[in-house]
């Protein structure tokens, strides 16, 4: 995955962004198959802008901090990468600058999996839900919850324009035990 925007590990701060959606081949958008909802927004302004595909409509919180969106799956899912597109050119106090990341099976027992600072953002923010052991790749849950804990500027509503959510791609040839990685190798998997 190529990025424009700059991460430091230590720090959990993003800047920058990406103005093009650049993602790897082998995940695939998984927030199709998920229920989503907010904890507010204005009218005209609700979680349906949020996965609209459009650059120029924004989902605007409406209410005390933090704001929430709860992205619910019907069973338990992989998901590696959350991507959302901020703009603090248009938007500035509107802007999230803290979020928190969590996930768990509802919202009883959701667990804080990242923390992210972002510094005047503009463009794709990629954050990677890997954990710190190379093994962890990935996080298996029934629900994801993006909360954004302050804006920039102290502003009290949020705008985010688009959240997509990625998870492994499955493997492409049903019941075999792995995974051709060439497509010479996929012509001869099969005997007729």
């Amino acid at each position: 995955m190529a990025t424009e925007s700059s991460e430091s590990e230590e720090e959990g701060k993003i800047s920058g962004g990406n103005q093009h959606l650049l993602v790897d081949d082998d995940l695939r958008e998984m927030g199709k198959k998920a229920a989503w909802s907010v904890s507010s927004c204005k009218p005209g302004n609700g979680v349906s802008s949020l996965r609209d595909d459009n650059l120029d409509t924004y989902w605007q919180s409406d209410g005390a901090q933090p704001h929430l969106v709860n992205i619910q799956f019907q069973k338990k899912v992989k998901l590696q990468l959350v991507v959302i597109y901020v703009d603090y050119k248009l938007d500035e106090s509107y802007t999230p600058c803290k979020i928190s990341i969590r996930a768990g099976d509802g919202f009883h027992n959701l667990k804080e999996i990242k923390t992210v600072e972002l510094v005047k953002p503009s463009g794709w923010i990629y954050i990677s839900l890997s954990g710190n052991d190379p093994r962890e790749t990935f996080v298996n849950t029934f629900m994801l919850q993006i909360a954004v804990l302050s804006n920039h500027l102290n502003g009290r509503d949020t705008h985010v324009r688009q959240i997509k959510i990625y998870g492994p791609r499955l493997n492409p040839i049903p019941h075999q035990p792995f995974h051709f990685t060439s497509r010479e190798f996929i012509t001869y998997s099969t005997v007729r």
